[in-house]
């Protein structure tokens, strides 16, 4: 049984994930829209990712005896200056989910939950795979410039990792 200050976190990451997922709909959008189709692919590919993420928490918490609340969500910015720009936001906002991580797990050690803190291992270890791909696509978008957009889009999915590939996949 969940204890219900754990039940509430888990109820407020379920809406971090849910706008994660709306987050990166929307940057598939706009990549689409301004001719970056492998741009998109990824971001679409990552949308799928954090919709499986969500869905791990509301099934968790409801299997532990708690009620997942499902929200409504946050509309998330439509428009990016350049790709560039975009990446930022995303490593920006993949080191906001690991603090939110972080947090709950921190939470569940403090009230002796084990079973939640075993758990949020496998986002513990997915969030350091998140904040690396988003350093990796921008560390090659500064060392391809702004010229060379044609050939990072064209390759961009060669740059998910492994386990994102497969759970993708799923």
């Amino acid at each position: 049984m969940l204890k219900k200050k754990v039940e509430d976190i888990c109820n407020r990451q379920v809406e971090r994930e849910g706008y994660s997922f709306n987050l990166y709909l929307a940057m598939a959008s706009w990549a689409e829209n301004n001719g970056l189709a492998g741009v998109a692919d990824w971001l679409y590919a990552q949308a799928e990712e954090e919709k499986l993420h969500m869905l791990k928490f509301v099934r968790y918490i409801n299997e532990r005896g708690g009620k997942a609340i499902i929200p409504a969500f946050k509309k998330p910015p439509t428009d990016f200056k350049n790709v560039e720009e975009m990446f930022k936001e995303v490593l920006k906002h993949e080191n906001f989910v690991t603090s939110s991580i972080n947090e709950i797990v921190a939470l569940t050690l403090g009230e002796k939950d084990f079973n939640t803190h075993n758990f949020l291992q496998w986002f513990v270890l997915e969030q350091v795979e998140e904040e690396k791909s988003a350093q990796a696509i921008l560390d090659k978008l500064r060392l391809g410039g702004k010229s060379n957009l044609y050939q990072f889009d064209r390759d961009i999915m060669s740059l998910r990792t492994p386990a994102a590939n497969a759970q993708s996949a799923q």
